[in-house]
């Protein structure tokens, strides 16, 4: 897939987030500052690392959009996961580190200096432009859940674009972080007791811990090698199994090689009656219907197993089973 065909909604969505995100960076770190609130610091570290993170997968996105060659002949689609777990362990490191270890040392240091109002400007600020932000991800996870005839839950949890999941995560932190912080400031405002401002700080760096370590997860599971989905397996597996030639799938293997790339691989038990035109047809037919119908399908391989009779009984694997949960 040439670069200048790297999915554009998915694009747009992670540059909106980032410019938004870097915005809003500024706002709360001056308004931390003018404030002291530690909470109000956290979100600013939160958004510093969002911000990078955008950057890290708008690279993911360019990186892995680069077209096959001799050294690489499936092409760099799994690139895309490397820099997206950076931007996941940035987000670790950068972001929920700060948030904890500023929250520890409030409550223990338990001062606080400057003008709360400005905090909660801020605050509201960054919740409206934070939502027009997780507006469009949601926007574009229903449309490609409806492409995909599924839900928006469960393309969210099983989408191999792991670009436009941690845009809705990091968004959704964003969100309930903003709560977080605004409830903490007011109470410390209201109590006079900086406790509670270090609590949300804590609050706010668990809840990156979360999004980091859900993402780091995903990526490395496709990094490994993560097969289509289950459904996905066996509409592919009925698409094989009704070829005239075919006479049964011994074993369907499948592998996300990217964001919007697929390898497909069977070993196919042939009718005893058919030739090797009819062999060289049906591999053509499978791949010009499974390409058909899922467009991200970039490779099929089908390798003739031949039907022994002290095979035929054997039992053998028709789709990849599935992990141990």
């Amino acid at each position: 897939m040439p670069e200048a065909d790297v999915k554009t909604e998915s694009v747009g969505t992670v540059v909106v987030a980032g410019a938004a995100n870097l915005a809003i960076a500024v706002a709360k770190l001056v308004a931390g500052l003018i404030s002291g609130s530690a909470a109000m610091l956290s979100e600013a570290a939160h958004s510093v690392a969002d911000t990078t993170t955008e950057a890290l997968l708008y690279l993911a996105l360019r990186r892995g959009a680069r077209p096959a060659d001799v050294r690489h002949p499936f092409g760099y689609g799994k690139e895309s996961y490397v820099w997206a777990f950076l931007a996941a362990l940035f987000t670790f490191v950068a972001g929920a580190g700060f948030a904890i270890t500023h929250g520890v040392t409030t409550i223990l240091v338990h001062e606080h200096s400057g003008n709360y109002l400005v905090a909660y400007v801020v605050l509201a600020v960054s919740f409206a432009v934070e939502s027009v932000s997780l507006a469009r991800a949601t926007r574009q996870i229903r449309a490609e859940s409806r492409r995909w005839n599924t839900t928006p839950r469960r393309f969210l949890r099983l989408t191999a674009d792991t670009t436009v999941k941690a845009v809705f995560l990091e968004d959704s932190a964003a969100l309930i972080g903003l709560l977080l912080a605004a409830v903490g400031l007011g109470l410390s405002h209201l109590t006079g007791d900086e406790l509670y401002d270090g609590l949300a700080s804590i609050a706010i760096g668990l809840l990156l811990l979360v999004v980091a370590i859900t993402l780091a997860k995903a990526n490395i599971s496709l990094l490994v090698g993560r097969s289509v989905p289950e459904r996905l397996r066996h509409e592919i597996a009925a698409e094989l199994d009704g070829l005239p030639a075919v006479e049964r799938i011994d074993t369907l293997l499948t592998m996300q090689l990217g964001p919007e790339d697929m390898l497909v691989a069977a070993k196919v038990d042939f009718r005893d009656d058919a030739t090797g035109a009819d062999i060289e047809a049906a591999a053509d037919e499978a791949e010009r219907r499974l390409t058909a119908r899922y467009p991200e399908i970039g490779y099929v391989f089908l390798d003739p197993t031949p039907s022994r009779p002290e095979t035929r009984n054997r039992r053998t694997r028709h789709i990849q089973d599935e992990p141990p949960r």
